[in-house]
């Protein structure tokens, strides 16, 4: 067998960040390459039904073993690329051998430390083997961990076929990160009962809430004039939008809150006198709350509307939801996970997340899908790592969710 550790490292080499602006699917040809390394690495390993389709959508079946052909089908998904925010180019891992505690220099050249004074998180994985990066890029944990677990576990399984198991399909998507992975994803091709994203972060993380999310866009038209001689004649939008941006809730915004917490984030302004546009992202674990604070916006909109007539116009977009809303009357599939993971030696710890992943997407189009960690920690930047030992706890979590499925239907 291939050990995950030696996978994950063959697979962080692949260069596949997501491009948001490209407007294709997949967003970026690295993934598509990866993907079709991946293909033949099904093929040799066995596994039946392997599709790769023109957007990078990428799956495959572990057959039943015989006797548990009427058990449910379920799935495992990770996907192909990694986040724009940091390189995914020439990613140069290196294994920290029985982490003592200290400073890990990444990069002696350009002074880059993984410090535990700055990442208190690393003191959690004293003695073990740490995967790092050597300061210039992302590792590439979110989520090629994911891949190498899940298709570890599948050749786990193929190897030890007195480990009962139902039908199991995998698929690989592109884009996640960018918020498309699962624009395209064929549920209904993919045939499972529910499946579960391993795209989670540490050791034990079991996720089935998320966000509910919107972007807004809020654009102030302005008028210029030459500012000798502007008075009551100009219209700074710059000015209007500035007024605009400190009439909301200052302390609800991410570097203010946690946990169950949402919040109002302003992610960019472009402007000039003449038209300026403050762009937000709005999440709220409470739907309610969520629909209130869209509201509120329109209700700021009209504010400013009322003092500069017609300057304003806002823009609303619904991004995904919260995955609880659909996971809720099937819990058994998240209680399924808890056990599978204390059956692997690992204490689950349920915890909202403070974004979104392909499964809240998928879950709507009818594939209940919590997230189960991969492993690492830090994503999308150098001082991203993952702990040896949390990959090869994910890909037992994965064997044992399989058996136990097995175990459930044949009672």
């Amino acid at each position: 067998m291939t050990s995950v550790v030696d996978r994950f490292l063959q697979y962080v080499k692949f260069d596949t960040q997501s491009d948001e602006l490209t407007q294709m699917t997949p967003s970026t040809p690295g993934q598509m390459i990866f993907a079709r390394h991946l293909e033949n690495e099904l093929k040799e390993l066995g596994l039946t039904e392997i599709t790769l389709d023109e957007n990078g959508y990428l799956m495959a079946t572990l057959p039943a073993t015989p006797g548990m052909e009427n058990a449910p089908v379920i799935g495992f998904i990770a996907h192909l690329d990694t986040s724009p925010d940091a390189s995914g180019k020439h990613v140069n891992p290196r294994i920290v051998k029985t982490y003592d505690g200290q400073d890990i220099t990444l990069n002696a050249e350009n002074s880059i430390v993984l410090r535990p004074s700055e990442f208190p998180e690393l003191l959690d994985y004293i003695g073990q083997d740490l995967i790092v990066t050597d300061g210039n890029t992302l590792l590439g944990a979110d989520d090629k961990a994911g891949i190498a677990e899940i298709i570890t576990a599948v050749e786990y399984l193929m190897k030890h076929p007195e480990i009962k198991h139902g039908k199991i399909r995998v698929a690989f998507n592109p884009d996640e990160e960018i918020g498309m992975g699962a624009h395209k994803f064929d549920v209904e091709r993919f045939g499972a009962k529910w499946a579960y994203t391993m795209d989670g972060g540490a050791v034990g993380e079991l996720e089935f809430e998320n966000f509910n999310a919107a972007v807004a866009k809020v654009i102030f038209h302005g008028r210029n004039v030459h500012p000798g001689s502007a008075k009551h004649k100009m219209i700074n939008s710059i000015r209007i939008a500035n007024q605009f941006a400190i009439m909301l809730p200052r302390w609800e915004t991410p570097e203010h809150t946690e946990g169950y917490e949402g919040f109002y984030h302003l992610t960019s302004i472009e402007g000039t006198v003449e038209k300026t546009v403050l762009t937000y992202i709005i999440r709220d674990h409470d739907r309610d709350r969520f629909e209130r604070r869209k509201k509120e916006l329109e209700h700021l909109t009209r504010k400013i509307n009322h003092e500069f007539p017609g300057v304003a116009e806002l823009e609303i977009k619904d991004q995904y939801y919260n995955m609880r809303e659909k996971i809720d009357p099937v819990m058994h599939i998240v209680e399924i996970a808890e056990e599978a993971m204390r059956r692997a030696g690992v204490t689950p710890v349920v915890v909202p997340i403070r974004g979104g992943t392909d499964g809240a997407q998928l879950s709507f189009k009818g594939l209940p899908c919590p997230n189960i960690f991969a492993g690492g920690l830090n994503f999308h930047g150098r001082y991203e790592f993952v702990p040896i030992p949390s990959m090869e706890k994910a890909t037992s979590t994965i064997v044992e969710i399989a058996r136990l499925v097995a175990e459930e239907s044949a009672k």
